[in-house]
């Protein structure tokens, strides 16, 4: 099965943003509707005010290529909890973070965050790509970066379902903390905090998997 990943920022400036409006619309995922609405209603908007880059993974399906899912990426500070991560994770990340200025038992560190990744439940088009090489996407772009700035770490936060974290952790993510919801978030997912999970991407291997 081949892909192509399409920034989202080249196609508002090669179609325009109407046009590029059309595209997203071709998009469903009744699992998370939080992953629908930003890519129906934000994705475009955060592009253009360079808050989040939207990739989206597109796939030929009989001789047409249709959109099998998409994931987004910024840049977010955040506060971890050292006690929450191992010995070698701390030691690591202290090469990377501030202390924090108001609890010593924290890290005040910026991250790549994966702020959105999902597939296209439309017309079945989820069946044509497993999650495992959405999210290897995701961190070759990231790895992408890194290699040319510098740094080693990725996180994500996620719905708080034992299926979803286990599928994380067997991508080599681990728990670190929550965050509580804002209000505004709260009408596309469910609970009220969402799971942080990190990697350290400085063994990872990026893959050509078009």
């Amino acid at each position: 099965m081949g892909y192509n990943i399409i920034s989202l920022e080249s196609i508002c400036d090669s179609i325009g943003k109407e046009n590029a409006k059309k595209v997203v619309s071709n998009f469903e995922c009744n699992l998370n509707k939080d992953v629908e609405y930003f890519f129906k209603e934000t994705a475009i908007e955060f592009v253009k005010q360079g808050i989040a880059k939207t990739f989206i993974i597109t796939s030929s399906y009989k001789q047409e290529e249709v959109i099998v899912g998409y994931f987004a990426i910024s840049n977010k500070t955040i506060r971890i909890k050292k006690n929450l991560l191992s010995y070698k994770l701390r030691k690591r990340m202290s090469r990377f973070a501030d202390k924090d200025s108001i609890e010593e038992d924290y890290y005040t560190v910026t991250l790549p965050l994966i702020g959105q990744i999902g597939k296209n439940f439309k017309n079945g088009y989820n069946e044509l790509i497993d999650g495992d090489v959405l999210l290897q996407f995701a961190c070759n772009k990231i790895k992408e970066v890194q290699d040319i700035v510098g740094g080693r770490f990725v996180f994500l936060e996620c719905e708080d379902i034992p299926q979803l974290k286990e599928f994380y952790e067997s991508n080599g993510f681990v728990y670190f903390g929550k965050r509580n919801l804002d209000r505004d978030e709260r009408r596309h997912n469910k609970g009220e905090y969402l799971l942080q999970m990190l990697r350290d991407l400085s063994n990872f291997k990026k893959t050509n998997i078009n």
